[in-house]
């Protein structure tokens, strides 16, 4: 430590006055520049996770009011008469509402159909990793639309720790349709749901 300080004393007598001006300056120009560069990329940093925060906000905010929503509400009634026996084709249906979403959909996993009380209820489980927050929004806002006979009835999402701007979601997408029964005559038809359970 000595030999350090001698050499600095050394310098310092060696130079003129005018370079030690100089260096008291510089000495304290550097460290306030440092700062104020320091505190305008703190800025910038902090603005920017703002932003970003607002929009995953916004978009989570959505994503819970579709959770909150779940079945379509309309009428049973309604929804019935455009019921038919055979169910509707989730994989197109799913591979539509990605493309509109600007993703293709790597595919799906189809469940056991359920039947009960006259109706067939078919579903499909999917996973989606790293996709941006507001093809999600358009994608989850397709699927809940595009049919009364389609809903989201599971739905997980996590955010992606290397990409804060995407999530992976993990969903059950479920459709229904009219049970299939034998009709007079032999054919196969489809029978009216049955009232009241």
């Amino acid at each position: 430590m000595s030999a350090v300080t001698d050499r600095a004393k050394d310098f310092w007598d060696r130079i003129s006055a005018r370079e030690r001006k100089l260096v008291v300056l510089a000495a304290i120009a550097v460290p306030i520049t440092i700062a104020i560069w320091l505190g305008l990329a703190i800025k910038d940093g902090l603005a920017n996770m703002e932003l970003r925060n607002d929009k995953m906000r916004r978009a989570l905010a959505v994503i819970d009011d579709l959770k909150a929503r779940g079945p379509s509400t309309s009428p049973e009634d309604d929804i019935v008469k455009t019921m038919g026996p055979e169910p509707l084709s989730l994989d197109t249906y799913l591979d539509n509402a990605a493309k509109k979403a600007g993703f293709t959909l790597k595919g799906t996993t189809p469940r056991s159909p359920v039947t009960r009380n006259g109706f067939v209820t078919t579903s499909v489980s999917l996973q989606v990793d790293d996709i941006e927050i507001d093809k999600l929004k358009t994608f989850l806002q397709e699927v809940e639309t595009m049919s009364k006979l389609v809903v989201i009835t599971s739905l997980e999402t996590s955010r992606d720790r290397r990409e804060r701007t995407k999530l992976d979601a993990k969903l059950v997408v479920t459709t229904y349709s009219l049970e299939k029964t034998e009709a007079p005559g032999g054919g196969d038809g489809s029978a009216a749901p049955k009232k009241g359970g």
